[in-house]
């Protein structure tokens, strides 16, 4: 069985032996209009606003817009949506000059011009100013749990605000989309430290929404700014959208995590030996920070004592200095799981949830890091998947079971003991 995995810019072919597979995890096939197309699905969804005006009824004429929408680490589409969504604020009255694009870094580092341009395409990059999140920050407000919501000054100062994002699983705030782009989108490292502190709470998961403490953590930002409209995609394993939605933060937010799980959410019969998963190449793998996201979904199809191979190229290292200092310093992984519950750190939380991983099983990373360097990260070096598989088949038998995760970054294993 030939099964391709998403490598940084490239593909990866497996031969899994076909008796060995339990499943293959994959999108759920869904149906489609024979004339849809990725233009007419924008259109519909802001004609067809959730809980909301539509945009043209919310904005007046000469208002600054401030639009936020997600940086190069994720597969947000911008460069196509931006276009429908800004010939919708024109003919509202809105002119190119009072639109900022504001590029949601949270903790990540500040883009180049060359890839602004790649994100929202040229014509738009020479039409309104696009800005990256840096420096300029303002405190609205503090949660009721404690957060400092301190929002980036432009956002801030705006007449109104969109926010742009695509919608997938997030391992510890439920999904992504909706007011995530504000808080920690555009937020500073404080308040987003102090969001991401309450991801060791059990309800903080994976495809969970009512009770999850990050998840209303981030919600309850709008309070002090108002979000005035959202734009929110979902996509599918080639990056394609497949579903638009528009409108209220929360409402339409949640419209898309439904259409989500229809796709996204798979059933697994039961765990596997080894579990074999890719991010789905770049830009999901292009860090080790980034391509975590894969690694913690795979966690929920793997037996305890089984092997994850974690295909990964991170061609830009850790990605994160705290994630690296983290990853680097401690002497057993083990003990970052007692330190993130003591000392949050944020950069070290996703060094904790690697550590979580390997309370279970072993982690085979095959990537362009060096091998000695990956030693030193508590994972195991391999700079070829076919290797990788031959070692793990040796270490637990020719018999062992294999869930193959050619989308770990966006499908979600569904077990009756995980739901």
């Amino acid at each position: 069985m030939i099964v391709e995995f998403g490598y940084d810019k490239s593909i990866i072919e497996l031969d899994l032996p076909e008796e060995n597979v339990v499943a293959v995890l994959k999108p759920n096939v869904l149906s489609y209009e024979a004339d849809f197309s990725e233009v007419k699905e924008l259109e519909r969804s802001l004609d067809e606003p959730i809980g909301s005006p539509g945009i043209e009824q919310i904005v007046m004429p000469c208002e600054t817009v401030a639009i936020i929408t997600s940086d190069i680490t994720r597969p947000v589409p911008s460069y196509k949506i931006l276009p429908v969504l800004l010939k919708r604020l024109y003919s509202a009255g809105i002119r190119k000059q009072d639109v900022t694009i504001v590029f949601a870094l949270g903790s990540h580092r500040p883009h180049t011009e060359q890839e602004m341009r790649t994100m929202v395409g040229d014509e738009v990059y020479e039409s309104v100013l696009c800005i990256d999140s840096v420096d300029d920050f303002v405190l609205v407000g503090t949660s009721s749990s404690g957060t400092p919501y301190e929002i980036f000054g432009p956002v801030v100062r705006a007449d109104r605000r969109i926010c742009i994002g695509n919608i997938e699983f997030h391992y510890f705030a439920g999904y992504s989309g909706g007011a995530k782009a504000i808080m920690p989108g555009v937020s500073t490292r404080t308040a987003i430290s102090a969001n991401h502190s309450k991801m060791v709470m059990p309800e903080a998961k994976a495809g969970a929404l009512d009770g999850n403490p990050v998840r209303e953590d981030i919600e309850e930002v709008a309070n002090f700014i108002p979000i005035d409209f959202i734009l929110n995609v979902v996509l599918d394993e080639k990056k394609h959208i497949v579903k638009s939605v528009a409108g209220h933060h929360v409402k339409a937010h949640r419209a898309g995590c439904k259409y989500l799980d229809s796709m996204y959410l798979v059933n697994i019969p039961k765990r596997a030996d080894i579990v074999i998963v890719s991010p789905g190449g770049y830009p999901k793998d292009i860090n080790l920070y980034q391509a975590q996201k894969a690694l913690d979904n795979a966690k929920h199809a793997v037996k305890k004592g089984g092997i994850v191979i974690w295909l990964a190229s991170a061609k830009e290292g850790l990605g994160e200095h705290t994630f690296e200092k983290w990853m680097l310093g401690h002497k057993n992984a083990c003990d970052m799981i007692p330190h993130i519950q003591q000392d949050f750190q944020l950069g070290g939380h996703k060094a904790a949830a690697i550590a979580i991983v390997l309370e279970s099983a072993r982690i085979f990373l095959v990537s362009d890091l060096a091998a000695d360097f990956v030693t030193g990260c508590h994972l195991e070096p391999y700079s070829d998947a076919k290797e990788a598989l031959q070692e793990a088949f040796r270490a637990l038998g020719q018999n062992a079971t294999i869930i193959a995760m050619p989308y770990g970054g966006s499908t979600l294993p569904s077990l009756s003991e995980i739901q």
